[in-house]
């Protein structure tokens, strides 16, 4: 029996991996990534604004509970970062610079998410996992929840994609399937959505194009087994065997269906990647992909290219809440430290694992 503080400090250690792990590859194409890794399975250097935005909704929720509001988020952004932006903000999405000055000139949510133009961007998808941890088992409060959140800095679809990123981790949370929590992702936003339909065509891509040694669900129950994992950074994940070159090897023939799932969602003419329906719809493909296992999961994500850290990090979030702390390769946990602040000076210092902890507490 996985705990939920296992499941929280998994999310969001799983969250941090691979945003860390898809860093390197953002903005790449999959060929690219390909011609210089082969396969990305080690964390190179730190991690974006995904963790410490991640890190910042955490606190909002620790604070202000089910009962946070639009108006509390936005009054947080005023009070604690506004003040520490002297200049750019090193990292932060079009979304949230968008918020920023929206919330400078004096306007208030949920025009502040409607001023820019960036509503569609994933900025909300990649720190929507902590939502779900705070509602394990309830995807629909999760969903209500992150949207608060979502009114300040974005609209129509960039919300639409926080909701799903937000449900799938409540699902997995408690101890769903892993097709029940892509299940769980689309109840939670409407079906004729451009995210719901990318979810759709994701899915039915993966029953068309198995992944590279099938999609293999039996590994291990979600979540795994054995204690809470308490006082430490990580551990092996129980069901993979390192000796398997994965869905993201090319040599395996991996490189197949990632332009299958390209071609069904990849906004292709484009210049920015940072597009939710597309990249939530990417990591939930790679979560299926990997049958629910973390490494394979986030290995697989960032292989795709694009937005990679952000497609890692919330298949990494949904995964680590699936398996737990454990399911998280020790090599990788071991490279997770304190954030530095780099976007969001007001979370340096905050390990994730202190604050899954922190969210886990009242569960």
């Amino acid at each position: 029996m996985t705990s939920l503080r296992d499941r929280a400090r998994g999310c969001l250690l799983g969250l941090a991996a691979g945003d860390a792990l898809g860093a390197p590859a953002e903005n790449l194409t999959p060929a690219e990534i390909r011609r210089r890794w082969g396969r990305l399975t080690e964390i190179e250097g730190g991690g974006t604004d995904d963790t410490e935005y991640a890190i910042y909704a955490a606190s909002l929720l620790v604070r202000h509970g089910h009962g946070l509001s639009a108006q509390d988020v936005a009054a947080a952004y005023r009070a604690e970062i506004i003040p520490r932006v002297a200049g750019p903000m090193r990292g932060a999405g079009f979304s949230e610079l968008g918020t920023v000055e929206a919330l400078r000139r004096g306007l208030e949510p949920p025009l502040t998410g409607l001023v820019h133009a960036h509503g569609w961007s994933d900025g909300l998808a990649m720190r929507a996992a902590p939502y779900g941890i705070f509602c394990p088992g309830d995807p629909a409060e999760a969903a209500r929840l992150v949207e608060q959140d979502g009114l300040v800095s974005g609209s129509g679809e960039g919300i639409l994609g926080g909701r799903a990123v937000a449900g799938a981790v409540a699902a997995a949370m408690g101890g769903a399937t892993p097709d029940e929590v892509v299940s769980a992702a689309l109840s939670v936003i409407p079906a004729d959505s451009w995210t719901a339909r990318n979810v759709v065509r994701v899915r039915d891509v993966l029953a068309s194009v198995p992944a590279p040694g099938g999609r293999n669900l039996e590994r291990s129950s979600p979540g795994g087994s054995g204690p809470d994992g308490a006082g430490s950074r990580g551990s092996d994940p129980g069901g993979l065997d390192p000796r398997d070159p994965g869905p993201a090897d090319p040599a395996s023939g991996g490189s197949e269906l990632v332009e299958a799932l390209h071609r069904a969602v990849v906004v292709r003419h484009y210049p920015w990647t940072d597009v939710a329906p597309e990249a939530v719809a990417l990591a939930l493909a790679a979560f299926l992909a990997g049958g629910g296992e973390v490494e394979a999961s986030v290995t697989f994500g960032v292989s795709l290219g694009r937005d990679a850290d952000t497609i890692g990090a919330i298949a990494g979030a949904v995964a680590g809440a699936a398996r737990g702390e454990r399911g998280v390769p020790a090599r990788w946990a071991a490279r997770i430290g304190p954030v530095t602040g780099k976007c969001l000076p007001v979370v340096a210092g905050r390990h994730v694992l202190d604050v899954a902890d922190e969210l886990a507490e009242g569960l």
